[in-house]
């Protein structure tokens, strides 16, 4: 399936209002996206829309996190949420979402990210337990869906600690 992705502009804020309640079933994907764009932890070059045949058909973002510890702070990233619309989902949409807004994020000269996700999806791009590196997330979930991927080599080397992600997580 032929796409474009691109960086989200303001016109497409409706359709990815639009396309995260019809993916998700209810309105938390959403509203969090819009809160997220209103954020300090909001990178508009990785608030990526794939368009086919002048529609928007799915959406990741990724936004700015920490992880801390004891002795320092390491910015990273969190890859949350990526939606596609339920009749283009199982086509490759989400797959081309996930490198496009790796590669993009690797280009702005980020070392990682995190993703509380499948646990079957998100190995095929090279995601990892975070608790290689022994990152916790704040959630208690299990710790084969909390993953982390190096985006340079050794690009988690000496980090370790608890994730911290947006305030505005804690609405959704």
């Amino acid at each position: 399936m032929k796409l474009n992705i691109q960086q989200e502009t303001a016109q497409d804020f409706n359709a990815v209002f639009e396309l995260n309640k019809l993916a998700f079933g209810q309105e938390n994907e959403p509203k969090l996206v819009e809160l997220l764009r209103k954020s300090s932890a909001f990178i508009p070059e990785l608030s990526l829309v794939a368009w086919f045949q002048n529609q928007i058909v799915g959406h990741i973002l990724f936004t700015k996190i920490k992880i801390v510890n004891n002795e320092n702070d390491t910015e990273s990233l969190a890859l949350a949420p990526m939606a596609v619309l339920p009749e283009f989902q199982q086509k490759g949409i989400g797959g081309q979402l996930v490198n496009s807004g790796i590669e993009e994020a690797k280009e702005l000269g980020y070392k990682s990210i995190i993703v509380l996700g499948h646990e079957h999806y998100y190995p095929k791009f090279g995601f990892e337990p975070a608790e290689k590196w022994n990152i916790k997330s704040p959630y208690d979930v299990p710790a084969n869906v909390f993953m982390a991927l190096e985006l340079t080599p050794n690009g988690l080397e000496n980090t370790s600690g608890l994730v911290v992600y947006p305030k505005e997580f804690d609405t959704v």
